[in-house]
């Protein structure tokens, strides 16, 4: 196999595997019943004139399945994080004491374990759809290449076979991730 292919395929095989990645990451925000300091990454909140990411601002354990707690590192942070929580999308009913925040997180209803589990279909589509674009980046590559001669027609066919592979199976690996979030979705 030509350095050229090797180089292809490696970075074919890397674009897939950063494509399931950051499907992994989107999952990490969907709410399940249970509690995970995650889904408040993308919360922010003002810090000095910056808006920065909770966590930044704050420590966020869950020490019960469904109860998260942030410990502000400076206690006339408690205020604006509850702020910003309350107004999110995430549905979340913040309680501070002043220095500690408490999250309780409802039980989910099954209308919205529904609309999770289709958000998680959409999220992993696209991740399909990042996985199927850079299969086809690579056969173009690999065309360029036969048309130029540095691979003879009979390789281009076994070369695009290789990809396929490599394309197969990452997408069953990202099947796997979805169909393991959706039961942590519908069991939570």
């Amino acid at each position: 196999m030509p350095d050229a292919v090797q180089v292809l395929m490696k970075e074919t095989d890397s674009h897939m595997l950063e494509s399931i990645d950051a499907v992994k990451r989107e999952f990490g925000l969907i709410r399940t019943g249970r509690a995970n300091p995650a889904i408040l990454d993308r919360i922010r909140v003002e810090y000095y004139g910056q808006m920065v990411p909770v966590k930044q601002v704050a420590t966020i354990s869950a020490p019960e399945p469904r109860l998260l707690v942030i410990s502000p590192w400076d206690k006339q942070m408690a205020k604006p994080v509850v702020d910003a929580i309350t107004s999110s999308d995430l549905g979340l009913n913040p309680q501070s004491d002043g220095n500690i925040i408490r999250v309780p997180l409802p039980q989910l209803t099954t209308e919205r374990r529904k609309e999770l589990a289709k958000m998680v279909a959409r999220k992993t589509e696209e991740g399909r759809v990042s996985i199927r674009n850079a299969r086809r980046d690579a056969v173009e590559r690999l065309r360029k290449m036969q048309k130029s001669g540095e691979i003879s027609e009979d390789d281009l066919r076994r070369f695009q076979d290789q990809v396929q592979k490599i394309t197969d199976g990452h997408i069953k690996q990202l099947d796997s991730v979805e169909s393991d979030k959706e039961r942590e979705i519908m069991e939570a």
